[in-house]
C-alpha cells in the first residue's frame, strides 16, 4: 500500500527495491477507499505489504485523540483498513511495516498506543541516526516466523515511531519485544502468513530475509490459486441449513454462517454438500413422525436460495454436473441427509429422496435409530437392523451413497458387508490421534479402503484433539495419518461447517485456500491434491450412480 504525501501517492524506494531483490514484482496500490478498486487490485496480487507513514487515526480504534498524537493521514486510514480486511478474507499473505503493524492490529481486533513516550522506562524509539543504522535490539520468540528467519534470539533494528501496538488481539501473537517491553512484532495465531514488524527492514542490510519470506509466501499463494483454478474443490459435509430459521442471506457475506457464496468465492471453493440434518427425536404435536416433510422443507429452501442466486449458484446431482458448473463459473450445492430417521421408517422414501437429488444418506446421528446403532448409542440392534439392511439395498438401487459417519463400529462393518457399492464417511477423523467413538480406528480405515470407500477428515475440534483448541495443522496431521493407513485414493475433506466444525486456519469457506497451502507445504503433488479435494469422493459417487 502506497503512502500519501503532498504530491499524491508516493513510496520509499527501499520497499520496492527490497521486493525486487527478493524475486518479487512490486505493484503499488494507491490509498483509495473504493471497495471495488481494492478488490480488483487484490485479485491481481499475491501478497500485501502495508508500509510506514503517519499516525493512525484513533477514531478508527474507538478512541479520542491524545494531545501527544502527531499528524494523521485521512487518505490512508480507511483505505488500508478496507484493504487489510478484504485481504484477510482472501487469505493473502501480509507484511505490515512500522505504521503497517499498527494498521494490522487495528484492522483485525487489536489496539495501539497513541504515544509510547509516556510509558515508564521507554527507550528512545525515534532515532536520530540514518535509517540504515541500527539503534536497539529486539528479542524474538522461539518458534516464530522471525526466529525461523534469523535463527537468533536477539537482532538489531532501527526505530522511527512513537506509536506502537498495545493489544495484539486474538488474531495475533507477540513475537518480538524491545528491551523496554514495547511490542516490536506480531504474527498470525491462525496458521496464516501474516506478520507485522515495528522497524523498517527495507532500510537495513539485515532486512532482506523478511522480504524473502513475504515474496516466498506470495509465490506459495499464487501456486495455491493455480491449484484451485484447475481442481474441483468439494467439501463433503456442511450443516448450513440449521441456520435457515434465522433468515440468513446465503448470497452475501453473512457472519452468522460459515458457508455462503461470498465466502466460497473468497476461498475459491467450488462446491459443498449441504445436508438436511434431522434431530434425533422429532415428533409433531400429534406424536406422529414427519421427518420426511422436515427434510423436504430444507431442500425446498435450498432450491429457493439457488433460484435467488442463479447468477452464481447451481444445484448439482452428479460429478459431471459439478465439473460443468465449475467450467461455467458457478458454485455448486449438492444435497445430502444426515440421519436416516428422515425416512420415517418407510423404505419408499429412499426413492423419494433419490428423486429430490440427494447424493448420500448418513444412516444415523448421535443415537440409535431404526436403521442402525450409533457410535453414541446403546446398541439397540447390535449393528444394522433388518430394516437397515433393506435401506442399504435400496440406497444401492437408487445410486445414493451410504454414509457411515456417526455409525457404531458394528454398524460400520455390517454396512460394509451389506453394501454392493463403496461407502463413505463424510466427516470423520482418526481415532488413534483422538480417541473419540465418532472417529475411525486403523482397522476400520483399512477395511474402508479395501472396499474402495473414502474417509473425509473433519474440522471439528473434539474429533481432532482431546484437550485444547485444534488448528488446521491438527487437521492435516489426521489427513497425513489416514493417507499412511489407507492410501492417497481414500481420503478427503468434510468440514462440518455450521455443525460445530471449523478450526483456526480453516474456520469457514473463505479459508479453503489455507487447506491447499498446507497441502503444498507438505509437498503433496497436484494429482494428490486433486484426489484429496474431491476426486476420491466423486469416484465413489460415480460408481454408486452408475450401478443403480
Amino acid at each position: 500500500m502506497g503512502n500519501y504525501g503532498d504530491k499524491g501517492c508516493e513510496l520509499g524506494s527501499g520497499y520496492y527495491k527490497s521486493v525486487i531483490r527478493a524475486g518479487g514484482i512490486p505493484f503499488i496500490i494507491p490509498p483509495c477507499d473504493d471497495k471495488d478498486v481494492i478488490i480488483n487490485s487484490l485479485e491481481n496480487i499475491d501478497a500485501l505489504i502495508i508500509s510506514g507513514g503517519a499516525d493512525v487515526n484513533p477514531l478508527f480504534a474507538g478512541e479520542e485523540p491524545s494531545p501527544l498524537l502527531h499528524g494523521i493521514n485521512p487518505e490512508r486510514d480507511l483505505a488500508e483498513l478496507l484493504a487489510i480486511n478484504l485481504a484477510y478474507n482472501r487469505q493473502l499473505p501480509m507484511l505490515g511495516i512500522c505504521r503497517g503493524i499498527q494498521m494490522l492490529a487495528v484492522a483485525l481486533g487489536g489496539q495501539i498506543h497513541q504515544d509510547i513516550n509516556h510509558l515508564p522506562g521507554v527507550i528512545k524509539h525515534s532515532q536520530d541516526l540514518d535509517r540504515d543504522k541500527e539503534s536497539h535490539t529486539v528479542t524474538l520468540e522461539k518458534n516464530s516466523i522471525l526466529h525461523n528467519i534469523y535463527k537468533e534470539e536477539k537482532i538489531f533494528v532501527n526505530s522511527f515511531h512513537h506509536q506502537a501496538v498495545k493489544d495484539e488481539g486474538n488474531k495475533f501473537r507477540i513475537t518480538a519485544k524491545s528491551a523496554d517491553g514495547v511490542i516490536e512484532a506480531i504474527e498470525s495465531t491462525e496458521c496464516k502468513p501474516i506478520m507485522g514488524v515495528q522497524w523498517h527492514p527495507e532500510c537495513l542490510a539485515s532486512g532482506s530475509p523478511i522480504f524473502d519470506w513475504i515474496v516466498g509466501e506470495a509465490k506459495l499463494f499464487r501456486q495455491a490459486k493455480r491449484v484451485h483454478d484447475t481442481t474441483l474443490t468439494l467439501d463433503s459435509h456442511c450443516d448450513t441449513p440449521m441456520f435457515f430459521p434465522q433468515g440468513i442471506d446465503f448470497g452475501r457475506r453473512d457472519n452468522r454462517i460459515l458457508v455462503d457464496i461470498e465466502k466460497m468465492h473468497e476461498g475459491r471453493q467450488d462446491a459443498t454438500i449441504m445436508v438436511a440434518y434431522i434431530p434425533q427425536m422429532r415428533d409433531n404435536e400429534n406424536g406422529r413422525r414427519d421427518n420426511r416433510a422436515f427434510a423436504d422443507n430444507i431442500f425446498d429452501e435450498i432450491e429457493r436460495i439457488q433460484r435467488n442466486n442463479s447468477d452464481h449458484l447451481r444445484i448439482a446431482r452428479t460429478p459431471s454436473d459439478l465439473l460443468q458448473n465449475k467450467a461455467d463459473g458457478y458454485k455448486s450445492i449438492m444435497l445430502g441427509i444426515e440421519n436416516g430417521i428422515a425416512l420415517d421408517g418407510n423404505i419408499d422414501n429412499v426413492r423419494h429422496f433419490a428423486d429430490r437429488g440427494i447424493v448420500y444418506l448418513t444412516l444415523c446421528h448421535n443415537g440409535d435409530n431404526d436403521i442402525c446403532d450409533s457410535a453414541r448409542g446403546t446398541q439397540t440392534h447390535n449393528g444394522v437392523s433388518e430394516f437397515g439392511q433393506k435401506v442399504i439395498a435400496e440406497l444401492n438401487n437408487c445410486g445414493i451413497m451410504v454414509d457411515l459417519s456417526h455409525a457404531a463400529e458394528k454398524s460400520f462393518y455390517d454396512a460394509l458387508d451389506l453394501s454392493r457399492t463403496p461407502i463413505v464417511c463424510s466427516h470423520s477423523s482418526v481415532r488413534t490421534l483422538c480417541d473419540h467413538p465418532r472417529n475411525l480406528t486403523d482397522d476400520q480405515m483399512r477395511a474402508l479402503a479395501k472396499a474402495g470407500g473414502v474417509m473425509q477428515v473433519t474440522a471439528y475440534h473434539g474429533f481432532l484433539l482431546k484437550d485444547g483448541e485444534a488448528t488446521i495443522r491438527h487437521l492435516i496431521n489426521h489427513l497425513d495419518y489416514a493417507i499412511r493407513i489407507m492410501g492417497i485414493e481414500h481420503v478427503g475433506l468434510g468440514t462440518d461447517f455450521d455443525g460445530d466444525g471449523g478450526v483456526s486456519g480453516l474456520a469457514n469457506s473463505s479459508e479453503m485456500l489455507n487447506f491447499t497451502r498446507q497441502l503444498l507445504l507438505k509437498r503433496y503433488s497436484l494429482n494428490d491434491i486433486k484426489l484429496i479435494w474431491g476426486g476420491n469422493f466423486l469416484r465413489v459417487m460415480d460408481i454408486c450412480q452408475r450401478r443403480n
